[in-house]
């Protein structure tokens, strides 16, 4: 019997990217501290925080395979994490304009029968165009993403504030590898095709 799937991740983008890949599986909310270790470099605090989440539900879902997923965004190794209001996203929106962010997603595949995890991660470096404070407004307005690393939805009106994007899977950015994760789901024995 294939094991169950679960996506330890309440997202609504993740739900939406898993979904593309027509494999049945289940939502559980991960419930997991995501305040940074002393000294935690940003792309080892997504690894961890991608582990965490997935073995955050095993011990609801002994028999599944768990997916977890967690991104940041960083310039110059500071933090630009999910705004929350309106003028914090404002706010970063004009720290990120005319600058490169590295949005870095990683991914963990847990087999919760064994314990054995699959953590990789995914970086996309994303340019910002120079932002008036007008454009700033009028996206957000439109577009209120305070619930996004860095405060823009790429795969909505967010394209609009960007000036290039580098990297080698699109959905990263969007918050889940689904290259990867194929790679991953496959080599724990999940038949996608």
């Amino acid at each position: 019997m294939p094991q169950k799937l679960i996506l330890a991740s309440t997202s609504p983008y993740r739900r939406e990217l898993l979904g593309r890949l027509g494999l049945p599986f289940d939502i559980a909310n991960p419930r997991v501290d995501e305040t940074p270790l002393p000294g935690e470099a940003p792309e080892s605090l997504a690894l961890r925080l991608a582990e965490a989440k997935a073995r955050a539900v095993a011990a609801d879902h002994p028999d599944a395979l768990i997916i977890g997923s967690d991104q940041v965004a960083t310039v110059d190794g500071e933090i630009y994490g999910k705004p929350g209001s309106h003028d914090n996203a404002v706010a970063q929106l004009r720290t990120l304009s005319g600058r490169t962010v590295n949005f870095f997603t990683a991914l963990c595949v847990l087999d919760a029968r064994s314990g054995e995890a699959d953590v990789r991660g995914v970086p996309t470096l994303v340019g910002f165009r120079e932002l008036t404070d007008n454009e700033i407004e009028n996206y957000l307005r439109r577009e209120p993403a305070y619930n996004c690393a860095g405060s823009a939805k790429s795969e909505g009106l967010g394209v609009a504030l960007l000036s290039s994007m580098r990297g080698d899977d699109p959905t990263a950015l969007v918050g889940l590898p689904l290259i990867a994760l194929c790679d991953m789901l496959r080599r724990h024995g999940m038949a996608i095709l």
